[in-house]
């Protein structure tokens, strides 16, 4: 995502514009309660209040500073920040969890390799537009997430602070799937953008099956080439998430193929992370590529008989939608957001689930549950100064815990995940040890 320079502090709004922009449809009002429709679990579609304004105080002389330095080192104002912590965050993976459910149910290991695919690109969509900056986890920190009416749940733990790692590990409720992987999200600021460096692997383990799937995490600016290996059958799967280019010409666009073990070329995958993806033999492609060029060529030549006298600077239009190659079949399509998404951080449905607090939550989760964290809490609920004295106290309070750690040489001691060697790569990894969900809390450390 993009951060930019002309964010506002919430005390740069006067009190009547304040109250202006807490009224909004009372449709989209959410008292935090979970009702059934249908049979199926619903989940709230919206915060308590929308976001603050953004838009009279500039804090670039704050940001100047920190220009190449790693954000987890620099303490950054609350209005770069939006009401999730990075747990919560790294969670909306499992936004498209029907992408698992159907590459458990696929008989064929190239249909699988699709399935999964287009759950790796889907993981990124949600970032889509997504300015504001999830709140780094303190150390020790845990969210967990269950959802029944899709079968799955998932713990994660901030098992790290520097460097920040967080570990995570999903699993089916019906024994189909294993999903976890530790992501060390390096992030350096460059005034207008930020610069990602993710580290970590992701693994997905469809237990029916006897395979394992592992890639790299992609993260904020995603261009760069992500590889699915299939470890049981040797075929593999090349993305290549291309730069937006010169007028935004390849602008979110995915491009890439599946081979089998002997690396013939099985398929070909294309479309956008914001968008869609399709899949299509090799044949069709290439010939819709060579038709696509010579029609291209066709169409500059006729523009620049045309054009001859147009002013130098006009600027071709962006190509936003994707063209559809004859005989594709569609792998996976974005659902859309909410109409009132603009005003509450761009999230997705999905999103404005994750810190809702259901009745009865409160006995049951860890006392270090993301949800219980004052600060986010406080934001999501438009109490911006509140917000912000109170990051400030926890970070203060995760220092002097650290300063008295390292005068009794106590090492820190993760609880529900340990670093290990991931069995499929033979690289470091943090694999969940077990036995949270057995809700023995004893011992936490006392966080917030």
């Amino acid at each position: 995502f993009e951060i930019y320079c002309n964010y506002e502090s919430y005390e740069g709004v006067s009190e009547a514009s304040f109250k202006d922009a807490l009224v909004f449809d009372s449709s989209q009002r959410d008292n935090g309660s979970v009702h059934q429709e249908n049979g199926i679990k619903k989940h709230r579609t919206s915060l308590p209040v929308p976001m603050f304004s953004r838009n009279t105080i500039s804090v670039w002389s704050i940001l100047k500073k920190c220009i190449g330095l790693e954000l987890s080192k620099i303490t950054m104002p609350i209005v770069f920040n939006e009401p999730l912590s990075f747990l919560q965050r790294i969670t909306e993976y499992m936004e498209h969890i029907y992408l698992i459910n159907r590459a458990c149910s696929l008989p064929d290991s190239i249909e699988r390799m699709k399935a999964v695919a287009a759950f790796a690109v889907s993981a990124v969509a949600s970032q889509w537009d997504r300015t504001g900056k999830p709140f780094n986890p303190l150390l020790g920190e845990t969210y967990e997430l269950t959802r029944e009416e899709h079968g799955f749940r998932l713990v994660s733990e901030q098992v790290s602070h520097h460097p920040p790692i967080s570990a995570f590990h999903a699993e089916s409720l019906v024994g189909d799937f294993v999903f976890h992987g530790s992501i060390y999200p390096k992030l350096k600021f460059w005034g207008k953008s930020v610069e990602a460096e993710p580290k970590g692997t992701i693994t997905l383990e469809l237990l029916k099956h006897n395979e394992a799937y592992t890639w790299s995490k992609l993260w904020i600016e995603q261009y760069g080439t992500v590889e699915i290996v299939n470890h049981s059958t040797g075929d593999k799967c090349v993305l290549n998430f291309k730069p937006c280019g010169m007028f935004g010409k390849e602008l979110h666009k995915v491009e890439g193929y599946i081979q089998d073990k002997s690396k013939k070329k099985c398929c070909i995958i294309y479309g956008k992370w914001t968008e869609c993806m399709w899949s299509v033999d090799p044949q069709s492609y290439e010939a819709h590529k060579k038709s696509e060029k010579k029609g291209e060529n066709r169409k500059q030549k006729q523009e620049q008989k045309a054009g001859q006298n147009d002013d130098a600077d006009d600027m071709p239009e962006v190509q936003e939608t994707v063209c559809v190659v004859p005989g594709s079949t569609l792998l996976w399509r974005i659902d859309s957001r909410p109409a009132h998404s603009a005003t509450m951080y761009n999230f997705t449905n999905f999103a404005m689930s994750l810190n809702e607090l259901e009745p009865g939550m409160e006995a049951i989760l860890a006392p270090t549950d993301c949800r219980f964290r004052p600060d986010i809490r406080a934001m999501e609920n438009g109490r911006m100064d509140d917000a912000s004295r109170e990051k400030e106290r926890l970070e203060e309070k995760q220092r002097a815990a650290r300063k008295d750690r390292s005068k009794s040489d106590k090492e820190w001691s993760t609880r529900w995940f340990g670093n290990g060697t991931n069995p499929y790569t033979g690289l470091q990894d943090w694999l969940y040890t077990g036995g949270y969900f057995d809700r023995h809390y004893q011992d936490l450390p006392d966080i917030y």
